[in-house]
């Protein structure tokens, strides 16, 4: 059942739907019918990220459905006692699930971070559900065997947030400081990008979910192999961890001031066997380019589905 919430003043309305293990709050915009785009978010970022790029795609006359990652803001576990479970497959059966509630059999699927690996999930494993992928920083689909392998020091500097959370200290030090927190990694990914606390507030609401906290703790200890899966996800993490390519149409985006870690494109302009081009956005822009550069991720998803 899809039920209206309220109203979400820059994308559309606020609903809710049932979908797998979850029920979902999503933001949906333009027609019904129209040819559908999901727009997916990272950590610690939400659907405002995609405030000026929904209301561009639904006035082509897309769907454009934008939701709430599990454990970010509306969206809740269905079940008290279900594993808070962060890791990769877990986001990408979400997508799957969502697509089925929604009626939705074929969508153009974008996203930064969290968002763009489940994206380019879904586009590997169930190409027959998406028309085009639009990723930022390109092929991010990982395992937790590639994870446990160290990295040179100044890579490692990247991430201490990962191993901050493989401590409890880092699971209470989160909790009790979420937004400052979030404010930090906006910072940090983002050097040049000049936000507003209004626009941060919007967003950080999203992380007082009562499941954000175990969900985003478990997704980063479970890539260093710190926490386990669930075991009707290991079929899908073998088929991942073996590096799936994406034949689908596909466009990556990279801003040219990313203070997040990234890799290079080269490294995976390969993975892409279908039709495919890479883009760097210049203008100082960072790690959460649809909402620094709403114009350049728009563009991209209308070219990737005229593919």
């Amino acid at each position: 059942m899809v039920e209206a919430a309220n109203h979400h003043p820059a994308v559309g309305p606020l609903r809710q739907v049932n979908a797998g293990l979850l029920n979902v709050g999503y933001a949906e915009a333009g027609p019904g019918d129209g040819r559908a785009v999901v727009l997916l978010h990272g950590w610690p970022y939400d659907i405002h990220s995609y405030d000026e790029v929904a209301p561009v795609l639904a006035a082509a006359g897309y769907r454009v459905v934008v939701p709430y990652l599990r454990g970010f803001g509306t969206t809740r576990f269905l079940s008290d006692t279900r594993l808070r479970n962060g890791e990769q497959a877990a986001l990408a059966l979400d997508v799957i699930a969502l697509l089925d509630a929604l009626g939705i059999e074929r969508a153009v699927l974008a996203g930064f971070d969290w968002g763009a690996r489940t994206a380019a999930i879904v586009a590997a494993l169930w190409p027959q559900r998406c028309t085009g992928l639009v990723s930022v920083s390109g092929y991010l689909i990982g395992s937790q065997e590639a994870g446990k392998r160290p990295l040179p020091p100044a890579a490692e500097l990247q991430w201490w947030y990962q191993y901050y959370f493989a401590t409890e200290r880092g699971r209470v030090g989160y909790d009790s400081y979420r937004r400052d927190f979030a404010k930090l990694i906006w910072r940090t990914a983002s050097p040049k990008w000049t936000f507003d606390d209004a626009t941060f507030d919007r967003s950080a609401a999203s992380f007082d979910n009562p499941d954000h906290v175990a969900i985003v703790i478990h997704n980063y200890r479970w890539r260093l192999g710190l926490a386990d899966g669930e075991a009707d996800h290991a079929e899908l993490e073998e088929q991942l961890a073996h590096g799936p390519v994406i034949g689908v149409p596909t466009i990556t985006l990279e801003g040219d001031a990313n203070g997040a870690p990234h890799p290079d494109p080269s490294s995976y302009a390969g993975k892409f066997t279908g039709t495919y081009s890479h883009r760097t956005i210049q203008g100082g822009i960072g790690h959460n380019l649809p909402q620094e550069a709403p114009e350049a991720f728009a563009n991209a998803v209308l070219e990737v589905d005229a593919t």
